[in-house]
């Protein structure tokens, strides 16, 4: 698509994905063939050109208006990293002017972005979304400078733990006469697991208590899609957060935006033990900010949890409820590890 744009410059295109997927590379080189073919080109990052229209204020070389239209006229407008700017009013009015300008004399531009439109203001979004207009590209492949481990999956995931912990090993405990309705929502959440695990669409959230068998098949999915080749990332909650606030250390190799960055937009991600984390207004707002983005973008994810959703955080549960892209599996049967034994069935 990247190729056939710059061949065409027909329209806008808008590449969305994570760090380290491509997009710039992609941009790059849509600028580089266009300008060995005489087309004038202008490839700014966003933040680079809202610094250059502050500057203007105070050139003598030229002025803030020059610089203005120098940017929106440009023949051919790449811009870089939509999204990173600085979210102030002047920011995103200056950045609709330029939008709306281009959108309204129909010309081309490239736009490379992690975020999704939903994130995005409304009135660039609208402009975003016109698909007589905008040509969309939505790249998931993970970031090409993170570690992977030596399975090809991502390093922060806690899945190597759980290699036995597969739809074979999966305990359904018809031995243990069960009640029929402990029974029938153990062998449900199996199967929805299992479907998921084979087609991998929207929000898979197991909730039961401890034992139950939820990390297992939550676990069970992820080493499916990871015996497919696909990247999963698998992680508790606890961990996460962890991981996070290891990025505020001094000697951290990585920053906070890319692990976060890493966190939210995997391709796969199995959350589990949501709502053993200590709460804090800092825990509660990351987990929003992972929740909605995952939800606005609707990437698939499996959430395990041992509350029901009524003690989780407003925001949280009225994503989680969402029944067009979340399927519920409680499971009522209580633990595996703490079943009767024969000495307290004989008292």
């Amino acid at each position: 698509m990247a190729r056939d744009f710059a061949q065409s410059l027909n329209g806008w295109l808008l590449i969305q994905g994570p760090y380290g997927c491509g997009k710039t590379h992609l941009a790059a080189s849509i600028a580089n063939y266009c300008v060995s073919i005489g087309m004038p080109t202008l490839f700014l990052t966003v933040p680079d050109l809202l610094d250059s229209l502050r500057f203007a204020f105070n050139a003598e070389e030229i002025t803030f208006q020059e610089r203005f239209e120098q940017i929106r006229q440009s023949p051919l407008l790449i811009l870089d990293d939509f999204g990173t700017q600085s979210a102030t009013e002047w920011a995103r009015e200056k950045l609709f002017q330029i939008l709306n300008y281009r959108y309204i004399n129909h010309l081309p531009m490239v736009i490379t972005t992690n975020l999704a439109l939903a994130e995005i203001e409304g009135r660039m979004r609208s402009r975003l979304s016109d698909p007589d207009t905008v040509s969309h590209i939505q790249i998931n492949a993970p970031d090409y400078r993170r570690p992977m481990d030596d399975t090809g999956q991502y390093e922060l995931s806690s899945l190597s733990l759980h290699t036995r912990q597969t739809f074979g090993t999966f305990n359904l405990r018809k031995s243990e006469k069960l009640s029929s309705d402990d029974q029938r929502t153990l062998e449900e959440a199996f199967e929805a697991a299992r479907a998921f695990a084979e087609k991998p669409s929207g929000w898979l959230i197991l909730i039961g208590p401890y034992g139950s068998g939820k990390t297992h098949l939550g676990a069970a999915v992820a080493n499916y899609r990871a015996s497919q080749g696909y990247p999963v990332l698998f992680i508790g909650i606890p961990d996460l957060l962890d991981h996070l606030r290891a990025t505020f250390n001094p000697s951290s190799t990585v920053s906070y935006d890319q692990r976060f960055e890493e966190i939210r937009t995997a391709p796969l991600l199995i959350l589990d033990d949501l709502g053993t984390q200590a709460t804090s207004p800092w825990v509660r707002e990351k987990l929003y900010q992972l929740f909605n983005y995952r939800y606005n973008a609707a990437l698939p994810t499996v959430i395990t949890s041992f509350e029901t959703l009524d003690e989780l955080d407003p925001r949280l549960k009225s994503r989680m409820f969402d029944r067009r892209i979340c399927e519920i599996r409680p499971i009522t049967a209580p633990s595996y590890r703490g079943g009767r034994s024969k000495r307290r069935k004989n008292r």
